[in-house]
């Protein structure tokens, strides 16, 4: 079922499922908010007696009887008020919590996904999902939820009260109610209709927003600002539009309850002043069905101004289900295989991979590399030596053929066994809005700051920490911003130091930083492969004639492999690619 057309009911039902802490202890709320309601019903219960046997009595009025029953009425409301605030206090517990769940769950099913599907998303759809769609959700369940739990109670109480005091004049009520109800379930499709749209304009929003901030270098160096500003009026112009939209029907909806209270409490009185002494009707209980009249409307007018807030919720809420159903493609195996002790070869068995769209990148490699050696990846750019790497973490999984690691397919290893013996180094180093000790602390949780300075120390770096005055509890800023884009590989790699793991995967970043900076970090690179086995993009061929062994890329294809050397004397692609390096190095 899709997002689409998935019923709120449904949506809130399968939300249940996903965090049960929503549902927890909810038929002592219900029993509460019944309890409550039901002492509400003392008082045109009351008023009826008073009328009907002392007001209008023949013998006249009794006292000690009106006290009795004033007592009854007042005891009756504090005890509904205190029933109804305890229903009322339980559900927005339960509500926040089931909610937090919910969250959670979420997040963590946007990690589990594949990277490929979490780069093709719009970012700012994906943080709207965990933000903004279950904030209207919670503010719904706060307010909204807990009106129509007792105003659902209430109306099904007072119908039932109504039926005990004279079935006819209640039958004309339950058809209205039916009528009325008609309606608004006629109206629902396209409220919920409005909803949706006004859901995905919100995520349109958020995506143009966020990518103009993010770029705004970008759009600042080439003077697109006019541009991008008309992008994100225009994506906030239809979110305007659409909730206006929305709004005018929900606006629509909650005026037709006033005139149904209206319509119906006129009918209710028309029908028993002409019909009530056929009826057996009493003055008294007339007027108690006046007060029941208005037990009911008033929560129904309550429920009909909810309705728009749950239509705005459940489209929320049907888009955060529309995440957790996209299918987990890499699977964590369960219990799997662990990895063995000691270093690690990676083997490659025909393996080959296609993106969704597109053909293969990677075709039919079959490579060993060795426990312990160090081999560089080189080829123009398109060859797929990024897929490879990225294949040999397991961050992609191979579209045919198999991924070994120390002779254990990688499709059998524990994430966390993975992940703790495999690190892979991106060539853009991602760090977060947080400290340089902070952000190396990602490799090993826990590691003290000694720890952590010793990691610079291991990688010749000291020099460079020490240029801040912070040292390292200086500041990166959001993605590292306040870093270089070298400065942040550093950190990366102090990052994968700490994790000290036994295959290293490293996507070189060297081409875009000063020649001062660039000695240090192929220093540190230097420290970081030498006695692991590792896997290193090389975006300068330096760092192939330093390698064990060099694989050479063309179109998805392995067409050389051995060492500087013996490539050289080949004088194949790689001997091609070197002779075009050292002249773009001397003209440099």
């Amino acid at each position: 079922m899709s997002d689409r057309t998935m019923s709120t009911v449904g949506a809130l039902r399968r939300s249940a499922r996903v965090a049960p802490r929503l549902t927890r202890g909810l038929w002592l709320t219900l029993l509460l908010a019944v309890v409550g309601t039901a002492f509400q019903l003392v008082v045109p219960v009351t008023i009826q007696r008073l009328i009907d046997d002392q007001i209008l009595a023949a013998s006249g009025i009794d006292e000690s009887v009106v006290l009795r029953w004033g007592a009854v009425a007042l005891i009756a409301v504090a005890a509904a008020a205190v029933a109804r605030r305890a229903s009322l206090a339980r559900l927005a517990r339960s509500s926040a919590a089931g909610l937090a769940q919910l969250r959670i769950a979420t997040f963590a099913h946007i990690h589990r996904l594949a990277a490929l599907h979490v780069q093709a998303e719009r970012r700012g759809a994906l943080v709207g999902r965990v933000t903004s769609d279950l904030e209207t959700m919670q503010s719904f369940m706060e307010w909204g939820g807990v009106a129509m739990v007792l105003g659902s109670a209430q109306v099904a109480l007072a119908v039932i009260v109504m039926v005990m005091y004279g079935w006819r004049l209640a039958l004309v009520v339950v058809i209205g109610v039916v009528l009325y109800a008609a309606l608004l379930l006629a109206s629902q499709r396209i409220l919920r209709s409005a909803h949706d749209r006004a859901r995905e304009r919100v995520a349109d929003s958020l995506a143009a927003v966020g990518e103009a901030i993010s770029g705004v270098q970008t759009v600042r160096a080439y003077g697109m600002e006019t541009t991008v500003m008309g992008r994100v009026d225009g994506a906030l112009d239809r979110q305007f539009g659409a909730e206006v939209r929305t709004a005018t029907l929900g606006a629509l909806l909650f005026s037709s309850a006033e005139l149904f209270a209206g319509i119906i409490t006129a009918a209710v009185v028309a029908v028993g002043v002409v019909m009530g002494t056929s009826w057996g009707m009493t003055a008294g209980t007339l007027v108690a069905f006046l007060f029941l009249v208005n037990l009911l409307v008033e929560p129904i007018q309550f429920l009909v101004e909810t309705i728009d807030q749950a239509q705005s919720a459940g489209a929320g809420l049907r888009k955060i289900l529309g995440v957790l159903d996209t299918p987990v493609e890499i699977a964590d195996p369960a219990p799997g295989t662990p990895l063995p002790s000691g270093r690690l070869a990676v083997s490659f068995r025909e393996v080959s991979y296609r993106y969704p769209t597109g053909d293969d990148v990677v075709r039919a490699v079959s490579v060993d590399i060795g426990a312990g050696r160090r081999v560089a990846i080189v080829g123009e750019t398109g060859s797929g030596k990024t897929t490879f790497a990225k294949l040999a973490t397991r961050l992609l999984d191979t579209t045919r053929g198999d991924v070994l690691v120390g002779g254990v397919p990688i499709v059998d290893v524990p994430f966390a066994n993975l992940r703790s013996r495999m690190v892979y180094v991106p060539q853009e180093g991602f760090l977060f809005d947080m400290s340089i000790a902070d952000n190396v602390r990602y490799g090993r949780p826990g590691v003290r700051d000694v720890g952590v300075t010793a990691a610079f120390a291991d990688l010749g770096l000291l020099d460079w920490l020490e240029r801040f005055p912070d040292g390292i509890s200086t500041g990166v800023g959001e993605r590292g911003n306040n870093l270089s884009a070298g400065e942040r590989q550093l950190v990366a790699l102090a990052r994968a130091w700490i994790a000290d793991p036994d295959v290293l995967v490293l996507d070189e970043a060297t081409s875009a930083v000063d020649p001062a900076l660039e000695v240090q970090l192929r220093r540190a690179i230097e420290r970081l492969t030498a006695g692991r086995t590792s896997i290193t993009i090389a975006h300068r061929l330096s760092t192939a004639q330093a390698a064990d062994g060099v694989l050479v890329f063309a179109r998805g294809e392995l067409v050389e492999q051995g060492t500087h050397g013996e490539l050289i004397a080949a004088g194949g692609v790689y001997a091609d690619l070197h002779r075009d390096w050292e002249g773009a190095t001397a003209t440099g």
